[in-house]
């Protein structure tokens, strides 16, 4: 059984545009160069084709990949999200108990995950250490490198 994708809504929309893409100007660019290539002569020994077949392959298992996720996601729905308890949806504002700098992350699905926007996967370590705590609480984190750190929760929202 597939894993489940769980996705904000805003997640759903680019994944839904992403899956359009590839599915409509990426499908015709790669049929392109494949017919591109087919000119070129001897499909046998013509690494044109080869790599435009090589990459219409990928093309299409990403295709499935992303409709696999479609098919099997859970939606956040904003209004469900609570602000009483850090969960997925949810907007968390923390501040370091060492560095005293506050930080705040958006908690997503792992498809969506994008920590230099600040959106941490419910799975990363920071994320999945600030689920179901409340506000005012101090959670440690163990961190790939480095010492674990404090982080207080200050203030939850609904994204």
């Amino acid at each position: 059984m597939p894993r489940e994708t769980v996705l904000t809504p805003e997640g759903l929309e680019e994944l839904k545009a992403k899956l359009e893409t590839l599915s409509t100007v990426r499908r015709r660019e790669v049929a392109e160069r494949i017919k591109e290539a087919r000119e070129f002569g001897d499909i046998s020994e013509n690494s044109e084709y080869d790599d435009a077949k090589n990459e219409q392959m990928m093309l299409e298992r990403q295709i499935a990949e992303i409709e696999e996720r479609l098919r099997s996601a859970q939606i956040i729905n904003q209004e469900d999200v609570s602000t009483d308890v850090v969960s997925v949806g949810s907007t968390v504002h923390v501040k370091d108990q060492k560095t005293d700098k506050s930080v705040k992350y958006r908690i997503v699905g792992s498809s969506e995950a994008d920590p230099s926007d600040h959106k941490l996967s419910n799975e990363s370590p920071v994320g999945k250490a600030l689920i179901g705590h409340k506000r005012g609480e101090t959670v440690k984190v163990s961190v790939p490198r480095g010492p674990a750190r404090q982080l207080k929760i200050t203030k939850i929202e609904a994204a």
